[in-house]
């Protein structure tokens, strides 16, 4: 009887411990170069929402490319060409940063997308994961890459 007293104890010690563990992960307040890229990565989703065609021509770099949903490569133009024009509902979740070197960053987060049908087509995946590599040049971050990523087929 003591020894499954001690063990129960033990048992609701370590769910507390971990219990904790898990919420002081969660708390975990952004620090400045995470919170610069968390923004400069909501712009991009702002930018998308609005069809700010300018925001993309001045926080592209030059040679940018992204690799869309459907797994194909697609360059700087067609990325301004996408969302240059209103109506990509992105609502973003989860949202990471990495480093990935002295001015490079890696900013990931999964999306509930929501986009009209194209004409012929059925509307993309609802859910996607993104990944955007972001670069500083001088003292300005800018979108060297970006990856969409469907999480769920058949969520659509």
């Amino acid at each position: 009887m003591k020894r499954g007293c001690a063990a129960l104890l033990l048992i609701l010690c370590s769910a507390n411990v971990f219990a904790k563990t898990g919420q002081a992960k969660a708390d975990k307040v952004p620090t400045e170069f995470e919170q610069t890229l968390m923004t400069a990565e909501k712009g991009f989703i702002d930018a998308a929402k609005k069809g700010d065609a300018s925001f993309f021509k001045r926080t592209l770099t030059d040679d940018f490319s992204f690799v869309s949903y459907d797994g194909q490569l697609y360059n700087r133009q067609e990325m301004i060409d996408q969302y240059g024009q209103a109506g990509t509902d992105i609502l973003p979740y989860e949202m990471k940063v990495v480093s990935a070197g002295e001015g490079v960053a890696i900013v990931t987060y999964n999306v509930v997308l929501r986009v009209p049908a194209s004409e012929d087509q059925g509307p993309p995946p609802r859910y996607q994961h993104f990944t955007t590599v972001w670069v500083k040049q001088g003292d300005v971050w800018k979108m060297k890459f970006q990856q969409m990523t469907a999480a769920h087929w058949g969520d659509w």
